[in-house]
């Protein structure tokens, strides 16, 4: 299901709820009752319980854009890694250049179709990418250099490679959720709790009253969904996140049409 359908659901859902109830609740209150009669200490309660509920959903939301925006940056970091490799190795000869080229389409073509996926879900990927980029570890550690300029091009190989391997480790570890389920819940019951309190208001059937009750609803659905979205450093579904490695990345297209369809 699409993240905006969810969304979409959740909006419906809820503000439908708070304006049934709402309805409901006017026509069994006494026709006497006089809604300004509000305890002030019943509001003062109900402004702290927000004020504080606002506190921790934007903490929320800061920490897993955070989270988010990390993640993104390994993975920029790392098709950046092999790009420079791809373009260093120019100074080798043909015959070898050409090797460590296709096993570095290789190695993104992977990491595109067969790794990012369960990155989506979580779960942890084959140790068949550690492979793949082990082998352009190889190609270039075992290649002596042969002139002055291979020589200078040799230790920024290494240290690019290194730095792939690096993101690649930190790409893997930030894969999953975020927050643990003791945040979850405290978010999802102190959304409860919020959109609650303000049937202790006394609030009527008037089209005003309504439609503040719902888009005050909405929001707080709209912000959980936020979180929720932004959890996922990779994103709930797609592979849209994977995008650096197809653009700097220039044989990931060719390699991943090589690839053998199951």
């Amino acid at each position: 299901m699409s993240q905006w359908l969810v969304l979409l659901a959740a909006l419906v859902l809820v503000c439908a709820v708070v304006l049934t109830v709402t309805v409901l609740r006017h026509r069994r209150v006494a026709d006497a009752e006089d809604p300004s009669e509000t305890p002030d200490v019943i509001e003062y309660m109900v402004m702290m319980v927000g004020v504080v509920y606002a506190i921790v959903l934007g903490l929320a939301i800061a920490g897993v854009w955070e989270a988010r925006g990390a993640a993104e940056d390994s993975v920029q970091r790392e098709a950046q890694a092999l790009y420079e490799v791809g373009q260093r190795v120019d100074v080798y000869p043909p015959a070898v250049r050409d090797r460590i080229r296709n096993e570095i389409g290789a190695y993104a073509a992977h990491t595109v179709s067969a790794e990012w996926p369960l990155l989506v879900q979580g779960q942890e990927p084959s140790p068949d990418g550690a492979a793949l980029l082990a082998a352009v570890r190889t190609d270039v550690t075992h290649r002596a250099p042969a002139n002055d300029l291979q020589a200078q091009a040799y230790q920024p190989l290494l240290d690019q490679i290194a730095t792939a391997d690096d993101a690649r480790h930190t790409r893997l570890d930030s894969a999953g959720s975020t927050l643990p389920g003791v945040v979850w819940f405290g978010l999802v019951a102190g959304a409860v709790v919020t959109i609650g309190l303000i049937f202790t208001l006394q609030i009527r059937r008037s089209a005003r009253e309504l439609l503040l009750a719902g888009i005050f609803s909405g929001l707080i659905v709209f912000l959980l969904f936020l979180v929720w979205s932004f959890d996922a450093p990779f994103g709930r579904s797609g592979t849209e996140s994977a995008d650096p490695f197809r653009e700097l990345v220039p044989s990931v297209t060719a390699a991943q049409a090589a690839q053998p369809t199951n």
